[in-house]
């Protein structure tokens, strides 16, 4: 089991070590999406929320030991850079550099319903939902460089709504009110991959867990992780 996730690990990162497009979205057991990664010079990877703000960066962990699933980064030794405290209050502090890649963000000269979420990565120009549109996804990841994202809208699915629902020409599904408890709301699809878990209705230890391996889908360019826990 370790050599396999080792494996996967080492795909994770080095299918996209010389990449400057998103790299990878990792899903969590409901169906969020909680982490969207792009990758920057020097095989660095830079984590963000769906809502545009940055959480951290980093490089493939290569420390000896187990390693979790989806893995973690390891600390990037690189060129890093911060906006001084006394900049505007929407970006003092905040990362400005990471290797040679440049992070701006949103002003409230911009839009303050924008304000400090990532602007630019680099060449990437981000855009946000504006705050009068669908209560489920406003103020959420529009485009990302050339990748546009959308989001089921409010007046869908409880248990989806909200979530992606498309990745550029990639498309989401997930279980709804009508499937079993166990896993509504968890991913469905993507793309052409299917997901299936164990129902409330079977062994109770194994109740909403997935009943193929480590769940992992590449799909239009970009690697899909769902982590079960």
């Amino acid at each position: 089991m370790r050599k396999i996730i080792a494996l996967i690990i080492s795909v994770f990162f080095i299918a996209f070590a010389f990449s400057q497009n998103l790299a990878h979205i990792i899903i969590d057991n409901r169906g969020n999406a909680d982490v969207i990664t792009f990758s920057v010079d020097n095989n660095v990877f830079v984590n963000l929320t769906k809502d545009g703000n940055l959480i951290d960066w980093g490089i493939q962990d290569n420390t000896p030991g187990f390693k979790t699933f989806p893995p973690k980064l390891g600390k990037y030794m690189g060129r890093e850079e911060y906006y001084s405290p006394t900049e505007n209050a929407a970006y003092a502090g905040k990362v400005k550099y990471i290797g040679s890649t440049l992070v701006t963000y949103y002003t409230s000269d911009d839009n303050e319903a924008l304000k400090e979420k990532v602007k630019t990565l680099g060449s990437r120009y981000f855009d946000y939902y504006p705050s009068y549109d669908d209560a489920a996804f406003k103020g959420n990841i529009k485009t990302a460089g050339y990748v546009a994202f959308t989001y089921y809208a409010s007046f869908e699915d409880e248990n989806y709504k909200g979530k992606i629902k498309t990745v550029g020409s990639t498309m989401l599904t997930y279980y709804g009110s009508v499937d079993d408890k166990a896993f509504k709301g968890k991913i469905k699809s993507i793309d052409r991959n299917s997901f299936t878990y164990y129902s409330s209705y079977e062994r109770k230890e194994y109740s909403g867990m997935p009943k193929s391996g480590v769940q992992m889908a590449f799909a239009g360019g970009v690697q899909f992780l769902i982590k079960n826990y």
